[in-house]
């Protein structure tokens, strides 16, 4: 039977120094340089999932390759997370790749509603999304946001009722802050710090920057 870890303990491992946790799962980002280099890397992971039967999401871009490891039977991380990062970390060693943390993150739409369901159908159907638990969509080709529908008591009016999520590295978080308040945003609340701050853009749309730390 898989058993789940937590972020700390990702993190404590030997040889993840690359990865960082965002939302349920550990993500590093390799520049490549170029597609032809980011190609081989990729091939260089198939066979490492392979042999592990253990298999990452990966994005190819033209100059960089971005993994992403998660244990769907855990809905988080497991051992078997840490065993394959470390050995995708020394194939990109030995191929001259650096990986860059301040370049992962995990985007969600949120929606706050007073009958989810109703909300959810519209949002489903026009997205095309699929059901994922009582609170999410999620895009079966993994290519868009998820969606996350936040119950509310009452309607509102003196704000929006959808802002975006961000999910960053820990170490990142403050930085990520501080810039988007230096770029005329402004803080609504960092009452929930570690685990998000609420910002606002100059008219009022709210964002928050999320991590996984202080989080059951």
């Amino acid at each position: 039977m898989v058993e789940s870890i937590t972020p700390p303990q990702f993190h404590a491992a030997v040889g993840v120094s690359g990865w960082r946790v965002v939302a349920r799962s550990a993500c590093a980002y390799f520049n490549t340089g170029s597609f032809e280099r980011g190609v081989e890397f990729v091939n260089e992971i198939a066979t490492l999932a392979a042999a592990q039967n253990h298999h990452p999401d990966i994005d190819l871009r033209y100059a960089s390759v971005t993994v992403r490891l998660i244990t769907h039977e855990v809905g988080g991380l497991s051992e078997r997370d840490v065993e394959l990062a470390q050995k995708i970390s020394i194939s990109a060693q030995a191929l001259g790749l650096l990986a860059d943390p301040t370049r992962v993150e995990e985007v969600q739409v949120a929606i706050d509603a007073i009958d989810i369901s109703k909300v959810r159908a519209f949002w489903r159907a026009v997205l095309n999304y699929r059901d994922e638990g009582d609170e999410d969509l999620l895009d079966p080709g993994a290519r868009g946001p998820a969606f996350w529908f936040q119950q509310m008591d009452a309607p509102r009016t003196e704000r929006n009722c959808i802002h975006v999520d961000v999910y960053v590295p820990h170490d990142e978080a403050e930085d990520r802050v501080a810039s988007a308040i230096d770029a005329g945003g402004r803080l609504v609340t960092d009452e929930f710090a570690p685990s998000w701050w609420v910002l606002a853009d100059p008219e009022g749309n709210e964002a928050c920057v999320a991590t996984w730390q202080d989080r059951e």
